[in-house]
């Protein structure tokens, strides 16, 4: 079935339009509902997506990982399809409903793999689940730590972007009245101001992820992920380091950090640089990004005698 001429796709018709047989689920775990895509065959590798998109962030490489692998690409606590409860935004706990998907899913442990907010949940779920966790990838964005307080407001010239948005969604109540029926401008802002070419994300994908947002319960939740930073942070202190292996894809502001900062929080670490994406990496070298991921999570091929 394909959607209608201008009108937003469902997730059952997203999921259909990609090759490899995906389908689109809900699952109620952890005392939440939370909406997932899956396919493939093999070990299970969990996708996480951020702000301010949905699963389908990762639609351009799904199908090559579902040759090698069970994909499960879900949206987070008070993302896309999920239930938007009125707490429970701590990276912690939403890694907990991750935990319990896979859980519920049938999967003792998984490989995981997050973007932006969603890499902030795969480390959390390394850290707290390691009898879970077989590899994590992280793209772009690592857990919050002490660091974010030292954030500069305006960022120096060829820096990298003011990330206004991580202060912004902190206040209370005024973003859902400034952003409410205007959530297709801000994003339209943000790819604007991280995509040299706009054409990697095109009004259809953007369509999809202001539907899933603009609501006055879309934007509290979004907004809720950031006002749990104060936790994060104070939660971080008290894990102890990863222990699976963990993967960083950069970009050419956040790569030294990774380099720097993942060895302090893994045992075991690896850094790969993406080689024109700003953030976006899923949707901007979705080649480049499946040869990374394929590279660290599918096993050594096996010598033959």
């Amino acid at each position: 079935m394909t959607a209608q001429a201008g009108r937003t796709p469902t997730d059952e018709e997203l999921a259909r339009e990609l090759p490899g047989d995906f389908t689109s689920h809900h699952a109620d775990v952890n005392g939440t509902r939370l909406h997932y895509v899956t396919g493939g065959r093999g070990d299970a590798l969990v996708l996480l997506p951020g702000y301010p998109q949905t699963w389908w962030a990762w639609h351009k490489v799904l199908p090559d990982l579902a040759r090698h692998f069970t994909v499960i690409a879900a949206d987070l606590r008070g993302m896309g399809g999920s239930a938007r409860p009125a707490d429970g935004y701590d990276k912690k706990t939403m890694a907990a409903d991750i935990h319990a998907l896979i859980r519920h899913l049938g999967h003792h442990d998984v490989h995981i793999a997050g973007h932006d907010m969603g890499a902030m949940v795969a480390f959390a779920f390394a850290a707290n689940h390691p009898e879970a966790t077989r590899k994590v990838a992280l793209l772009d964005t690592a857990h919050p730590d002490d660091s974010y307080y030292d954030l500069r407001l305006i960022a120096r010239p060829g820096t990298g972007i003011t990330r206004w948005w991580w202060a912004f969604n902190q206040v209370p109540h005024l973003p859902q009245v400034l952003y409410a029926g205007r959530m297709r401008q801000v994003i339209d802002w943000l790819f604007t101001h991280a995509l040299d070419d706009q054409s990697l994300i095109g009004d259809r994908d953007r369509a999809v992820y202001a539907a899933a947002y603009d609501s006055p319960d879309g934007i509290r939740a979004a907004c809720a992920w950031y006002q749990a930073y104060h936790q994060d942070i104070a939660d971080l202190k008290t894990y102890p380091k990863v222990t699976a292996p963990l993967l960083g894809i950069g970009s050419r502001f956040s790569h030294d950090h990774f380099r720097t900062t993942l060895p302090t929080l893994a045992d075991d670490v690896s850094v790969e640089r993406v080689k024109q994406s700003v953030h976006y990496f899923p949707e901007e070298e979705p080649e480049l990004i499946t040869h990374y991921l394929l590279d660290f999570f599918r096993p050594p091929p096996t010598a033959d005698h």
